[in-house]
Parts: C-alpha cells; sequence; structure tokens
C-alpha cells in the first residue's frame, strides 16, 4: 500500500505530465516547474537544471532554485567540470554525500556565490540515449543524506525534463516549418506568382531555369519593387536545393549589431539580452538557399565575414569561437548601384565579384507595359476577394493611365493602387480616379501656382535646377545625368514624372 507521500509524488508527476504532454512552448517554465517539484519531494534546500551546448561543450544553467539560484543561474561549467560536468560527461547518475571531499567536485561556483554544498545527487536527462542536460539536487534537509529512493525519483523528474526539452524542439521545428509552409503557399497564389507577358521578363524567366541548376551565387539587381525576391524564388524553387530552407534576410532592416546575430546566430551571454543560444539564418539556411535583401546596405564591418561564409563555407556565432560548416547557396539583391559603391569603397571588391558570379538585372515596370494589363487583373482579383466588392475589370482611362503612367515604385506601387482603387471603387468597373494617381503637372502644381509647402517648393527647384543643366548640356541626357551624378535612367524617369519638356 502506498504511503501519503509515496500518493503525493505521484499526484505531481501525472501533473507533470498534463503539462509536458500540452501544447506549451515556453521551456524555461516547464522546466521550472519540474525542477521546484523535484527540490521538494527530495526534500533538498537547492537545486539546478542545466543543459548541455554541443557547440561550446559546457553546460550552462536553464533553471535554478534556491536563496542563490539566481546568482548560480549567471555560471557556466565545462563537460567533465565539478559533479554536474561529470554526470554528462558520463552519462550517468550520481549520489554524493561528501561533496567537500569528493575529488570530482569543483568550488569553483559554490565559493563564488557563497553557498556550501554538502550533500547532492544528479541525474543526466537523456534523449535517446544522448545526454543533453543534467538535473541537480543539493543539501537534504536533515542532513541524513540522499538515498538510493531518492536518486530514482530524481532519474523519474529528469526523464520527465528530457522529454519537456524534446516536446518543446518538436514543436519549435513544427512551428518554423509551418511557418515555411504558409509563406510559399501564399506566394505562390496568383498575385505571388511570376505573372509575365513581355519579351523582356519571358527571356529571364528563360534564363532562370538555366541558372536555377548551378550552385552558383546570383546578383539580382533592379529597382525598388521589381519583385527581385519573387525571381529569387523561383530560382531555389527550381534548384536541387527546393525541398531544402528558403531563408530570407532584408540587409537594411536591421542595424549593424542586430544584422551579425540575425546572419551567424549567437550564444548565450554573447551580449546582453542574448538570455539563450540562437540560430542564425545562414544555419537555417543549411543545405538551402538563403536569399540576402538589400545587400548593398551591408556594413564593411560585416563583408568579411560574409565573404569567408561564401568562399569556405564557415563562419563563428557572436561571442563563440567555434567554426561552424554551412552548406548554402547565395541570391543576394539590390537596387543600388553596387558598382559605383565599390569604386568608391563603400562595398569590398572581393565580395562583389563573389555574389556577382551569374548577375541577373530585372528591368522597371515602365519598360515592360506588356506585363501592366496582367499584373493588374491578378491583383484586381486579390483584392476584390479581400475586400468583398465585384468589379468586372478596369475602364478604358484607367487602363490607359496605368499604361502611360512610369511607375516609379514599380509592380509594388501597382499593387498598392489597385487595392487603394478596390477600398474607395464604387461602380463595375475600376475607374482612373479611384486609382488615385496623380500627374506629373499635379505633383509640381497640386493646388496650383499659389501653393507653398514643402514637398511642391521641392519638386519645383527639381525642375528649374533639371532643366537647367539640360539645357547646359545640349539636353544630352547621358552628359546631363554625369553632371548631375546620378544614372541616366533616374534622370529619364524624373523627367517624364516632373512634365520637363525642351522648350
Amino acid at each position: 500500500m502506498l504511503s501519503k507521500v509515496d500518493i503525493n509524488k505521484f499526484n505531481t508527476l501525472i501533473e507533470l505530465n498534463t503539462l509536458i504532454n500540452s501544447d506549451n512552448t515556453d521551456l524555461h517554465s516547464l522546466l521550472a516547474q519540474i525542477l521546484d517539484s523535484a527540490t521538494k519531494l527530495c526534500q533538498s534546500e537547492a537545486s539546478s537544471l542545466m543543459l548541455v551546448n554541443k557547440e561550446t561543450q559546457d553546460l550552462y544553467f536553464e533553471a535554478a532554485t534556491g536563496v542563490k539560484g539566481e546568482d548560480a543561474a549567471k555560471f557556466t561549467v565545462k563537460l567533465g567540470e565539478g559533479i554536474a560536468g561529470w554526470v554528462a560527461a558520463h552519462n550517468k547518475s550520481l549520489i554524493v554525500n561528501d561533496v567537500e571531499h569528493d575529488k570530482r567536485h569543483s568550488k569553483k561556483i559554490s565559493d563564488q556565490i557563497d553557498y556550501p554544498s554538502k550533500t547532492m545527487m544528479a541525474a543526466p536527462l537523456r534523449i535517446k540515449d544522448e545526454c543533453i542536460g543534467v538535473i541537480e539536487l543539493l543539501n537534504k534537509k536533515g542532513d541524513s543524506g540522499y538515498t538510493q529512493e531518492d536518486l530514482e525519483w530524481l532519474e523519474i523528474f529528469a526523464n520527465q525534463a528530457a522529454m519537456a526539452v524534446r516536446n518543446t524542439q518538436n514543436i519549435e521545428r513544427a512551428a518554423v516549418e509551418i511557418n515555411q509552409l504558409q509563406k510559399e503557399l501564399s506566394r505562390n497564389k496568383g498575385y505571388h506568382s511570376l505573372i509575365a507577358k513581355s519579351p523582356a521578363i519571358l527571356e529571364k524567366l528563360e534564363i532562370i531555369q538555366r541558372v536555377a541548376q548551378t550552385d552558383s551565387s546570383v546578383l539580382i539587381l533592379g529597382e525598388s519593387g521589381v519583385g527581385k525576391e519573387l525571381f529569387a524564388e523561383r530560382i531555389h524553387f527550381l534548384s536541387s536545393r527546393s525541398a531544402a530552407p528558403f531563408v530570407r534576410i532584408n540587409c537594411a532592416a536591421l542595424p549593424e549589431g542586430l544584422l551579425e546575430s540575425e546572419l551567424f546566430g549567437h550564444i548565450k551571454g554573447a551580449f546582453t539580452s542574448a538570455f539563450q543560444n540562437r540560430q542564425g539564418r545562414f544555419e537555417l539556411a543549411d543545405k538551402g538557399t538563403i536569399f540576402l535583401d538589400e545587400i548593398g546596405d551591408i556594413p564593411l564591418s560585416l563583408q568579411a565575414k560574409l565573404l569567408r561564409v561564401i568562399q569556405q563555407k564557415t563562419f563563428e556565432k557572436v561571442g563563440s569561437d567555434i567554426e561552424q560548416t554551412v552548406d548554402v547557396r547565395i541570391l543576394a539583391a539590390t537596387n543600388r548601384d553596387i558598382e559605383a559603391m565599390v569604386e568608391k569603397g563603400e562595398f569590398r571588391n572581393d565580395l562583389y565579384y563573389r555574389i556577382n558570379v551569374l548577375p541577373l538585372y530585372i528591368p522597371p515596370l515602365r519598360q515592360r507595359p506588356e506585363d501592366i494589363p496582367e499584373l493588374a487583373a491578378a491583383f484586381l482579383k486579390k483584392y476584390q476577394a479581400e475586400t468583398k466588392k465585384q468589379f468586372s475589370g478596369f475602364s478604358g482611362d484607367a487602363m490607359e493611365f496605368m499604361l502611360s503612367y512610369s511607375w516609379p515604385g514599380n509592380v509594388r506601387e501597382l499593387e498598392n493602387s489597385i487595392e487603394r482603387a478596390c477600398v474607395i471603387g464604387k461602380g463595375s468597373l475600376i475607374q482612373k480616379d479611384d486609382l488615385f494617381m496623380r500627374t506629373a503637372a499635379e505633383i509640381v502644381h497640386p493646388d496650383g501656382e499659389g501653393s507653398r509647402n514643402l514637398k511642391n517648393a521641392v519638386n519645383t527647384f527639381k525642375v528649374h535646377f533639371i532643366q537647367k543643366v539640360l539645357e547646359e548640356n545640349n539636353w544630352n541626357q547621358t552628359e546631363t545625368a554625369k553632371a548631375l551624378d546620378i544614372q541616366r535612367t533616374y534622370l529619364s524617369r524624373l523627367i517624364k514624372e516632373l512634365a520637363i519638356k525642351e522648350h
């Protein structure tokens, strides 16, 4: 017959098993509950639960109880160091009822936190016979020492902790995979697929078929909004790596400190907010493809580390000196004049040549008007479903306007204008006014000559200044672009948008 103490222990195990088999993803909280239960039921003063870091070959504290628990959580121990390190290295449980005289005991932590250890027992956390951590109890109350029965209960708690780690890892992995699948599925709906009718884009798609079969780096060039990411996706999905991850990162969206951690990951304690180890995008993309959007914005200080990954396929996480190897294909994109950046010393010459093995230039929307009707129809289909409205198409004026407009924001701007039209449109057809676009003359003088807001003043200055430089260069756009230190294509766009005409 079970005693009252044993019944309490079994009830505690049942409660913990219920938590473990739930969809709880807060590993730290769950392990803390397991540790607290083990401490109370085995009548201990303090306890800790440590997990193995394979890369650094040490144990780090995931949870700790007792009056000095918070101080203990700041330390790490090497495998084989101290009693917990011995248990992890040998994958074997241990009872030590005279800690001070045990040759395996290390005083490093107990001395620094001023908490003497008198009795101790520890058990490994195992997943498929591999030790992934250690649960440790300190100072049996009453100074009677730990018994074999205590150790058997501790091993049960250790098994529960291992199950919690495994379940949480499985949930996290599934969440990442589901998120990836959702992104891929959404990108394969009508508006995300590559819609093309123009010879310029059809030619690019044919080139992509051949480029995808290699493992060489590709640099995708083009203005903002042309759809460079969609071309990168297509290269990945047509390649032999299509079953592996396709990982994206916008290099312009993060400050330098965070960007390095996002790319290469970090270890616990690498910086103030590094509370646990984290995988970087390169590690997540192993065996697959990584897409580095806006690569021209990567700081020079990180370019050397990026070059090393491309050349040697190795890197170190932030805060670590352990070398890791990855097998990743690099796809990069930029809307900047990267050759000019190389000349100015703003971008490494050697990195440029490594990523520019297969350059792919995506022309702006204004240079491929044949795609506009197809894209507009696809966007209309998407957004009328989202707005729960029905439109039979575009009026003649609306289509004529879309075909004649320069679209400085390219496909992204076209999509935004049609989304807006679906929101404010009322009839069966999308009208020109529904697109809510302005003509060049309206951009310069939206409220007539008397308007004095800053934007109008700037545009007015641009008109007069560009017109003056054009006249000085006999309206030669190539020479004018050089004089203005801008690209000729950008000058042509400004002339069209600002309605600059030769008098």
